[in-house]
């Protein structure tokens, strides 16, 4: 048995007593397909109360993006259920907080003016078009830069001598940008920067050689301002990231019951707040993140022995050096084979709600055999870098010698989930990455002991799971928005496992050697197929 984040709920006058006074800490993370609210207990890190909105990507010009419009109107549905669920619980309608914090996913490019005005539509970490430019700065720089980085699509957008590249005064992530309207300050904390621009483990900024280097290489393009004049001011963990302005209180919470003044932490990237949802800063921890995306972050204790562009290497949101293996696709062709089942248990009569849908078919994977009976099921709706596909083609594949069970399909979807992620996490076996626990967390976690036990013989590693795996990203933004007055100078891993984490139950789950062998047996398969995934993104 390992630790996890608390679940012990507070007595209704406790919490009552803890959102009068404003001893509390709100966490808002922007997922891909749902915000998420959760305010806790600024002591004790227990959740008081939680509120969700969903939204969906587009697919505009070939390219993945969000509207602006669709930020501010999803952050205050998921705060205004927020609210609703505290007056539920509590009778209380909370007008501040002792801290907040907001963070999204990670990467992507929003390009701002001298006045702010965002230049082109926000392009997510989904899109794979940056190829040219990710290829040439990883040369240029000797350090793996991903097609999803802010970095790589700045480059692109100057390659392809795009007409906004004259005004660009400033571009910042999804995290940053909200984090701008809500305090007026230009600012990410070192995790997200990381996925923008390489980060210096020396100083905790960026790699100023770097930037040196990228001005040079630009010299002549129609990128006139140098790059350090370009990017976020950078923050650890626990550092003082500006107040809740006025306005920004206004923006969050137009009935105007929200005060200003609460301080706010450094923005973060969705991967900071899943390590420190599942305590994994520390060297030699590591988790795992399913949602729309899936990837694992390893804290290291030693700098990789050379350059990979399967790994990116990133940083915990106190700066330490994390190698990730990002993959862009993760559990939504899992959640759309649901929406089939669903709706045909709609139709015969017995309808289902989403989490029942999820519920049955995850435990009748367990059913299935050890290998899905030779069933392949790839999950790359978008492009997959890993798997070195620039576009996805979901498929379902077999030979007329495979087992064709509901058990065996879905067995297939849910290590179709974790494929990718192990063609990534072999490359830092190979390099001696040491790894003492690894923890998941993400909404396909719920099920209990399903998809953690098939990600344990995946990884060949236990797998630990919290009960809270599913509050996730938002749960981790409140921890370190009260980690930014309740630190007390201790650093963010002591002050996770010291507090946070202190005496917290959670369920691990060591390899099965039946899925093992298995597991092995479909990733052969699934490695050998990729060709015809390929095949079948040039032909449709």
């Amino acid at each position: 048995m390992t630790t996890s984040a608390p679940t012990s709920e507070p007595s209704s006058a406790d919490g009552a007593a803890a959102l009068r006074a404003g001893r509390t800490a709100l966490g808002i993370e922007l997922g891909s397909t749902r915000i998420k609210a959760c305010v806790i207990d600024l002591d004790t890190a227990a959740v008081l109360g939680t509120g969700s909105s969903d939204w969906e990507n587009a697919f505009v010009d070939r390219l993945w993006t969000y509207a602006l419009d669709d930020v501010e109107s999803g952050l205050r549905a998921a705060y205004a259920d927020l609210v609703a669920d505290l007056e539920r619980r509590y009778g209380v309608t909370p007008d501040t907080f002792g801290a907040l914090g907001v963070s999204a996913m990670m990467h992507g490019y929003l390009a701002f003016d001298a006045d702010g005005e965002l230049l082109v539509p926000f392009r997510t970490w989904r899109n794979t078009n940056t190829g040219a430019a990710a290829a040439e700065l990883t040369d240029l720089f000797d350090v793996n830069i991903p097609l999803r980085w802010s970095i790589a699509h700045l480059h692109q957008a100057v390659r392809d001598d795009e007409p906004h590249v004259a005004r660009i005064r400033s571009f910042t992530t999804l995290a940053g940008y909200v984090h701008r309207r809500l305090t007026g300050r230009d600012v990410l904390g070192v995790g997200d920067a990381s996925g923008m621009f390489p980060i210096d483990a020396a100083t905790g900024d960026y790699d100023a050689d770097l930037i040196e280097a990228y001005d040079d290489a630009v010299q002549g393009t129609a990128l006139s301002v140098p790059l350090a004049g370009l990017l976020p001011e950078v923050l650890p963990a626990g550092a003082a990231a500006g107040t809740l302005t006025a306005e920004g209180a206004a923006w969050l919470d137009p009935t105007g019951t929200l005060r200003a003044g609460i301080p706010v932490a450094p923005p973060e990237g969705d991967a900071g707040t899943g390590m420190v949802a599942t305590n994994s800063v520390a060297p030699r921890t590591g988790n795992v993140s399913a949602g729309t995306s899936i990837f694992a972050m390893v804290v290291l204790e030693r700098p990789l022995a050379r350059v990979h562009e399967e790994i990116d290497l990133v940083t915990t949101p106190a700066g330490a050096p994390v190698a990730m293996v990002h993959c862009n696709n993760g559990a939504s062709e899992l959640g759309a084979w649901a929406g089939v089942f669903g709706r045909f248990a709609e139709a015969a009569g017995s309808p289902l709600d989403a989490d029942a849908v999820f519920a049955t078919l995850l435990r009748e994977a367990l059913a299935g055999d050890p290998d899905a009976g030779g069933i392949v099921a790839y999950n790359h709706l978008a492009g997959e870098p890993i798997a070195g596909l620039s576009e996805g083609r979901p498929m379902i594949v077999r030979t007329p010698g495979s087992r064709l069970t509901l058990a065996n399909v879905m067995r297939a979807q849910l290590y179709g989930v974790f494929g990718t992620l192990s063609l990534g996490m072999s490359i830092l076996d190979e390099e001696g990455v040491a790894l003492d626990r690894m923890y998941a967390h993400g909404g396909v976690f719920r099920t209990a002991g399903v998809a953690q036990r098939f990600l344990a013989g995946a990884l060949n590693a236990p797998v630990t799971v919290a009960e809270t795996a599913s509050e996730g990203g938002a749960w981790g933004m409140a921890v370190l928005a009260a980690y930014v007055v309740r630190g007390g100078g201790a650093d963010l891993a002591s002050y996770l496992s010291d507090v946070v984490f202190a005496d917290a139950p959670a369920e691990t789950v060591a390899p099965d050697e039946a899925d093992l062998a298995g597991y092995a047996e479909f990733l052969d398969r699934y490695r050998a197929g990729l060709a015809a995934e390929a095949a079948a993104a040039d032909a449709l």
